[in-house]
C-alpha cells in the first residue's frame, strides 16, 4: 500500500486524497479512516469485520485499562457459553422481547436437527442468573461481582464497522447483591468507571444520565448511560449499566438465606462497554489526514523516523534512542526503505500521537525533532532531557484532545422549548439538543418520529427550569431531556 512512488509532496498528497474529506462526506470519511489506518478488513460474513493487528492493538489498550479498573473494584472474570437454550431465554418475558428481533438461531447440530433450538449468545444476563441460582444459596455469598469479555451476535439490518456490526467484542458484568441499594451503589459505581475512563483515557467527554422507559434496556429496572457526541453533532451511547432489582432473581428463582435466617431474592445489575468505543475514538477525533489517537490507548505513542538514515551513524542512533526511550513508552522505529514524506504520512495517519525526526545535523547538535499529531507542531528538543520532553509532549495532548472535544460538545448542545426549534436544529445544526418532557412516551415517541432524534437520557445534576413546559405537548414538565440523532 505505501510502496513505489518517490517523490515526497506526490507522496503525502495522494495519501491524503484517499481519505473522503468528513465535510463532504462523514459516513464515507470514516469508512475510509477505518480501512486506510488498517483497522480493519471486511469479511464475507455479512455484519462482521477483520479486526486488524492495529485495530486490535487499540482494543487490547482499552481492554488492558479497564480490567484494571474492574478488579481495583473486586470484580472477577469468569466465562460463560456461548449458547443459550431457548427455554432458558424465555424465563424473563421483557428481556425475550427486547432482543428477539436481533437473535440468531441454531436450529442443527452436524445434520442432525436439534430438539431445542439455542441462540448465539446476544447478551449473557440467563446464563449467568441459571449459574447464580446454582452457587447462591447465603448472604455469606454475597456480593458476586463478575465480568465477561468475549463477543455477542446481534442480527443487524444495517453494520458499519465498530459501531454497529452483527459480532462485536464487549465486556459484560454481572453481579448480584443483597439489597436493591447495594445494587443501586454498584450501577452508579460502574457508571463513573466508564465516565471516567472516557474522559481520562479516551479524551471524550461525557454526559451521565439515566435512560426513559423506553430507552431502558430490556428487562431492566433502571439503565444508566454515558452519551458522547461526535464531530457530526450526532450522539454515540458511550456505555451502559443497569439495575435489574430482584426481576431476573424472581425469574430464575435466585435466593439466598439472609441473617434474619428469611430467604430472599437477590438484586442484579449489569453493565457493559463494546469495540463501538474504537468508533467513538475515530469519530471525535479524527480528521482529513486520518487517525488521531489519544497517547494512553495508541498503540504506538512515539515513531521514530530516521532521516538521511544511509548515513553514517543516523541508524545506530535511532537504534539507540528506541532502546532507551521503549523502556517508559510504546515506541516504534521505522527502517523501511520508503522515503521520510512517505512515513510522515502514513503514520499520521495511523494518529500516531508523536514524531521523531532525527538526522545527520539533528546528532551534530545533539538534538531531534519532535512534531505532534494534534496541532502538527514542530519542536527541536535536545537529547539530554528527551525522555521528559516526550512525556510532557504527550501528557499535553491528551489534555487538548479533551479540552478540543468539549469545546465541540458545547458548540453543538442547544436548548430550547420550541418544537419548531427543534426541528430546524435537528436538520440544520445537528447536535445535542436540551429541551423538557411531561414524561408521556406519546410525546417521546412523536420526537423520533418528526425528527428523527431519540432522548438520549435524563441528566445527572441539570434540573428542569422551574415551570418549564414539554416540547411536544406544552403540559408540565417532569424532566429535562438531552435529545439528538444517534449512531
Amino acid at each position: 500500500m505505501f510502496e513505489g512512488i518517490v517523490d515526497m509532496s506526490m507522496e503525502n498528497k495522494k495519501l491524503v486524497e484517499a481519505i473522503t474529506s468528513m465535510d463532504e462526506d462523514f459516513a464515507q470519511w470514516y469508512t475510509d479512516i477505518v480501512k486506510k489506518a488498517e483497522l480493519i478488513d471486511y469479511s464475507q460474513v455479512r455484519g462482521c469485520m477483520v479486526i486488524r493487528p492495529y485495530g486490535y492493538a487499540i482494543w487490547e489498550n482499552m481492554q488492558k485499562v479497564l480490567d484494571g479498573m474492574f478488579k481495583e473494584t473486586g470484580h472477577e472474570n469468569v466465562y460463560m457459553p456461548m449458547f443459550i437454550p431457548e427455554s432458558l431465554l424465555q424465563k424473563e418475558k421483557d428481556h425475550v422481547e427486547g432482543f428477539a428481533p436481533e437473535v440468531a438461531w441454531v436450529t442443527h447440530g452436524g445434520s442432525e436437527k436439534l430438539a431445542e433450538r439455542m441462540c448465539v449468545r446476544p447478551t449473557s444476563e440467563t446464563l449467568f442468573c441459571e449459574h447464580y441460582s446454582h452457587i447462591i444459596q447465603s448472604y455469606r455469598d454475597l456480593p458476586k461481582l463478575y465480568n465477561q469479555w468475549c463477543s455477542v451476535v446481534r442480527w443487524e439490518k444495517t453494520t458499519r464497522p465498530f459501531l454497529r456490526t452483527t459480532e462485536f467484542l464487549w465486556q459484560e458484568g454481572h453481579t448480584a447483591h443483597a439489597t436493591f441499594e447495594e445494587a443501586q451503589e454498584e450501577t452508579i459505581r460502574m457508571l463513573n468507571i466508564y465516565a471516567r475512563f472516557y474522559e481520562e483515557y479516551l479524551a471524550i467527554p461525557v454526559i451521565k444520565g439515566q435512560k426513559t422507559e423506553r430507552e431502558k434496556f430490556a428487562g431492566a429496572q433502571s439503565t444508566y448511560t454515558i452519551e458522547c457526541l461526535m464531530h457530526d453533532g450526532k450522539a454515540l451511547q458511550g456505555a451502559t449499566s443497569h439495575n435489574f432489582g430482584d426481576g431476573f432473581a424472581r425469574a430464575f428463582n435466585i435466593t439466598y438465606l439472609d441473617k434474619d435466617n428469611q430467604l430472599k431474592y437477590v438484586n442484579q445489575t449489569s453493565w457493559g462497554a463494546t469495540t463501538r468505543m474504537i468508533g467513538a475514538v475515530i469519530m471525535v477525533h479524527g480528521d482529513n489526514d486520518g487517525l488521531v489517537l489519544p497517547p494512553k490507548i495508541a498503540p504506538i505513542e512515539l515513531v521514530i523516523v530516521p532521516i538521511a538514515m544511509q548515513k553514517e551513524g543516523v541508524l545506530d542512533k535511532a537504534y539507540e534512542l528506541k532502546e532507551k526511550l521503549s523502556k517508559t513508552f510504546r515506541v516504534k522505529l521505522d527502517d523501511s526503505d520508503k522515503s521520510p514524506g512517505w512515513k510522515f504520512s502514513e503514520y499520521e495517519m495511523k494518529g500516531v500521537p508523536l514524531r521523531l525526526e532525527i538526522g545527520p545535523k539533528d546528532i551534530a547538535d545533539n538534538k531531534c525533532v519532535l512534531v505532534r499529531r494534534d496541532t502538527r507542531e514542530k519542536v527541536s528538543v535536545s537529547l539530554d532531557n528527551l525522555q521528559d520532553e516526550i512525556a510532557k509532549l504527550l501528557d499535553d495532548i491528551q489534555k487538548n484532545l479533551y479540552n478540543k472535544a468539549l469545546k465541540l460538545r458545547e458548540e453543538k448542545t442547544f436548548e430550547t422549548d420550541n418544537f419548531e426549534d427543534f426541528k430546524n436544529i435537528i436538520e440544520k445544526s445537528p447536535g445535542f439538543i436540551k429541551a423538557h418532557w411531561c414524561g408521556d412516551e406519546k410525546c417521546e415517541e412523536k420526537v423520533k418520529e418528526e425528527t428523527g432524534a431519540t432522548s438520549r437520557c435524563i441528566p445527572f445534576g441539570e434540573s428542569k427550569r422551574d415551570g418549564a413546559k414539554c416540547i411536544v405537548c406544552k403540559k408540565e414538565a417532569k424532566e429535562l431531556l438531552y435529545w439528538g440523532k444517534a449512531y
